[in-house]
């Protein structure tokens, strides 16, 4: 075992597939020389060289279209975008080629891309470097969407991404990078559609995703100490997302309460509340909860930021107000 930090995780997992297999490249800006915005690729310009760890000009749409032909011919491209927020730029090509491709070509053509970097609400990033992109691309076909949340999932999902044939969105929380873990020496993967129950409980489910991980941990400590028993789910898969594992701790619980950064018209919780219900409605014993960033633009003022998604005295209060109905 071996304490590693956030994003010295994700560096190991790129670096083990990179000596692999030679088709695996890493495209984006500063990623080569500089090292990456937050140190994910420091060294491995050295390493592999100019062709396998290639610094491109500020281009989103350009050099993402060309990682999506890269990958056509049997290259396994990793974009990594110096802010998710920025990939907005190229929402065409991840769209209509990335996502498409592989359907439109009658399966003659795999897709084996992708495209990782920060984004959430940081500490006084302001709007457009505060973006939750997981509700945008979540109505793309095609695509799949992880959100890493820990140092063991980080370099044991990119590891399965990078292996997969499909394009992965994969999203990392810009605080998170120097969450600090102890993780095995020995290789290991994690799979890109299963959530993880990170506690087990009786009275409610709390599913969660992200940096919400520690938002909703947080809160359970308040909730313990008040004799409550939650169990908290993170869901890791956003697409697709693991049924089966929600769908056992909603028969179990009766309760739920969603918690994400995301936007909460057309987010992630918008989904997974959409399906539980569809698929569990008679196990429900109240509505599923929301809890959710605000439909706002993210303030670049500190308090104001603070009031934009939800923090662990929120989780409490939702959860004994729903605790509060039981007959």
């Amino acid at each position: 075992m071996a304490v590693k930090l956030f994003y010295e995780a994700l560096h190991d997992g790129l670096e083990e597939e990179m000596q692999r297999n030679k088709d695996v490249l890493v495209i984006g800006e500063d990623v080569g020389h500089y090292g990456g915005s937050y140190k994910v690729t420091k060294g491995l310009h050295e390493q592999f060289g100019d062709l396998r760890v290639l610094d491109t000009p500020i281009c989103e749409n350009s050099f993402t279209g060309m990682a999506i032909g890269a990958a056509m011919v049997g290259l396994r491209p990793v974009i990594e975008g110096m802010n998710m927020g920025f990939l907005l730029l190229a929402f065409n090509q991840i769209a209509n080629n990335a996502g498409m491709l592989r359907y439109t070509s009658g399966g003659q053509f795999k897709i084996p891309i992708v495209i990782r970097g920060p984004g959430g609400v940081g500490r006084q990033l302001g709007a457009e470097h505060s973006q939750r992109l997981e509700g945008y691309f979540n109505n793309v076909p095609g695509l799949k969407i992880v959100h890493t949340s820990t140092v063991y999932n980080a370099k044991g999902l990119l590891k399965s991404a990078i292996r997969d044939d499909n394009p992965v969105l994969f999203f990392e929380h810009v605080l998170l990078y120097n969450l600090k873990e102890e993780i095995p020496d020995e290789e290991y993967y994690v799979p890109l559609d299963k959530a993880d129950v990170v506690r087990s409980g009786k009275d409610i489910t709390i599913l969660t995703y992200g940096r919400m991980r520690y938002h909703c941990l947080d809160a359970v400590k308040t909730l313990v100490a008040n004799d409550i028993d939650p169990e908290v789910i993170d869901l890791i898969s956003l697409k697709p997302l693991d049924m089966e594992t929600i769908v056992a701790s909603v028969k179990k619980t009766h309760r739920v309460i969603i918690v994400e950064e995301d936007m909460k018209s057309g987010g992630i919780g918008a989904e997974v509340a959409a399906s539980i219900i569809e698929q569990c409605f008679d196990y429900l014993d109240a509505p599923v909860i929301r809890l959710a960033g605000k439909d706002v633009p993210v303030p670049y003022n500190g308090r104001m930021e603070e009031t934009v998604i939800p923090y662990p005295k929120d989780i409490v209060r939702a959860v004994e107000d729903m605790l509060a109905l039981r007959v």
